[in-house]
């Protein structure tokens, strides 16, 4: 379960404005920290299937934030990307 302090982190890496929360550069980036933290879990719980497929769901749902970043707004889709590490 991602923390209050870590989401704040990662709103704060990608926001526009100071209440940026809704944005899909700011989801995506919160998107990613729960990525990461549920693939360190599957890492040491190989059976978790509910956890793997939750897994699957959040990685879907940000490919299609950042589908739609990319068509809205290729700029911001690309500091977006480096910002976050993504392989793109």
């Amino acid at each position: 379960m991602i923390t209050t302090d870590n989401k704040a982190k990662a709103f704060a890496l990608t926001q526009t404005h100071k209440n940026d929360v809704g944005s899909p550069a700011a989801q995506a980036s919160v998107l990613t920290t729960r990525i990461k933290e549920v693939t360190e879990h599957l890492q040491t719980n190989k059976h978790d299937n509910m956890a793997r497929r939750g897994l699957i769901q959040m990685v879907g749902k940000r490919k299609r934030l950042l589908k739609y970043l990319e068509a809205k707004d290729f700029e911001a889709y690309k500091t977006t990307v480096a910002k976050l590490g993504l392989r793109k």
